[in-house]
């Protein structure tokens, strides 16, 4: 996510870091480096000039070349107006209404089906809703079947009328049978076309009027950049949309979208789409967004979708476990499938501050833990909970069940032991211990 744009930001503000003295003639030169790393990105001329101009003023207002760290005030300034350029606060979602209804909207190929079910899954599994899909795509081949296979997926309730071609009588007909079957959130996926016309704005400003929903939000495709910002303003002089939402921010995109939609349109980034996955949805926070392009992580939010998988019950067993020593492959599985419902691999490892940089170029595979995983489900029950009897016969039968090799197997048992000791070091006390461990390791 961003990385070509944050590569070249932290390029630009390298020598304000504290590497060579702080001028103003550099001060400017720098600037003008990250006015063109934010054009490269596919963010508009204007904004980026009016950006790095705003910058400027409230880095010399505030005596950046006097400071003791001028560098990091100078990226803190630079971060600040990021957030302020990306919407400043957090924007949440209007569930006003019973029911609460919601159109998307979008052109086609934005990913509206999808992310439609990533918001139907979010309310459902976040915000306890119980949520209606309702299928308006009357046009796209097999658009009804898709949101039909999504709605199964995540055990929501599809609405459609396959003999009907209204879609305004249709979307009518899906708020009435939510209202009906007790469902409190309708969302109301439309037709999209390949570009912006005459007949699909009327359409869809006819369907805003008869169900008068309570939030509108457009979808766009962050891989687009510019031409996304083009859609959003003519989207909105129909429809007055109340939010972005912004698709495929997991793919190779320039960031140019994300950076100035809402100053052209002037209306909140809500959601981001972050993988294929039907969790693979996050709520747009600005401020974090901003640490993220300048390579600072994004602590907060791996913080909280640790949360989420924490179970404390299971924490407590996995505690006493530990204690006596009977930490085995079975627990170290159940970890792996809580790390693997956080999200994808290379989406966590760019929250963590530093990351990014360690990790450019590296392709950071979603199946990372596959091979561990089939290590461990070709040991015997007994071998997982006693992992100290596998012999070398052993090792050499589980690396052929699993279709690794006896090597590997060495390496992950001596990862688990390595692990196992440190964990056991954690247990009361145990930063001390660890300490002491450590600094018998060094000498």
């Amino acid at each position: 996510m961003f990385d070509n744009l944050s590569d070249k930001l932290d390029k630009a503000l390298h020598v304000l870091k504290g590497h060579g003295s702080i001028t103003e003639v550099n001060v400017a030169e720098t600037l003008k480096e990250v006015r063109r790393a934010l054009i490269d990105a596919d963010v508009n001329f204007k904004i980026a000039k009016d950006f790095t101009n705003r910058v400027k003023d409230k880095a010399l207002g505030e005596n950046v070349l006097t400071t003791l760290q001028p560098g990091q005030l100078m990226v803190k300034i630079v971060k600040d107006e990021l957030t302020e350029l990306m919407g400043g606060d957090a924007s949440g979602i209007n569930l006003s209404g019973n029911p609460s209804v919601i159109l998307m909207s979008g052109l086609q190929g934005s990913g509206k089906t999808t992310f439609s079910g990533k918001l139907a899954n979010f309310l459902k599994t976040k915000k306890t809703k119980k949520p209606l899909l309702v299928a308006c795509d009357v046009y796209r081949p097999a658009a009804i079947d898709q949101l039909h296979v999504v709605g199964d997926a995540i055990k929501v309730d599809v609405f459609s009328d396959r003999d009907n071609q209204d879609p305004v009588a249709i979307a009518e007909a899906g708020v009435a049978f939510a209202k009906a079957n007790g469902h409190n959130v309708v969302i109301v996926d439309t037709a999209g076309r390949l570009a912006v016309d005459t007949e699909m704005m009327d359409e869809i400003a006819n369907i805003h009027k008869a169900i008068q929903p309570q939030e509108t939000l457009f979808v766009v495709d962050s891989m687009t950049g510019q031409d996304a910002v083009n859609t959003a303003k003519a989207f909105n002089d129909i429809l007055n949309f109340d939010g972005v939402i912004l698709t495929k921010l997991d793919g190779d995109t320039r960031g140019g979208a994300a950076i100035s939609i809402k100053s052209v349109v002037d209306k909140p980034i809500k959601f981001i789409g972050t993988g294929e996955k039907m969790e693979a949805i996050d709520v747009f926070y600005p401020s974090r967004m901003a640490d993220r392009i300048l390579g600072m992580g994004d602590v907060v939010s791996l913080v909280e979708r640790a949360q989420e998988q924490f179970d404390e019950e299971e924490a407590r067993k996995l505690q006493k476990k530990i204690a006596k020593n009977q930490f085995g492959f079975d627990d170290f599985l159940k970890q792996i499938q809580q790390v693997k419902k956080m999200g994808n691999m290379k989406d966590l490892m760019g929250m963590i501050p530093g990351a990014g940089k360690m990790l450019k170029g590296v392709d950071i595979d979603d199946d990372a833990f596959k091979h561990i995983e089939a290590i461990i489900h070709s040991m015997t029950p007994d071998e997982r909970t006693n992992p100290s009897v596998i012999n070398s016969s052993r090792k050499k039968r589980i690396g052929k069940g699993s279709g690794t090799s006896v090597q590997q197997v060495n390496q992950l048992l001596k990862q688990f032991n390595q692990m196992s000791k440190m964990m056991k070091m954690m247990q009361g006390g145990g930063g001390r211990k660890m300490m002491q461990a450590m600094s018998r390791m060094q000498k």
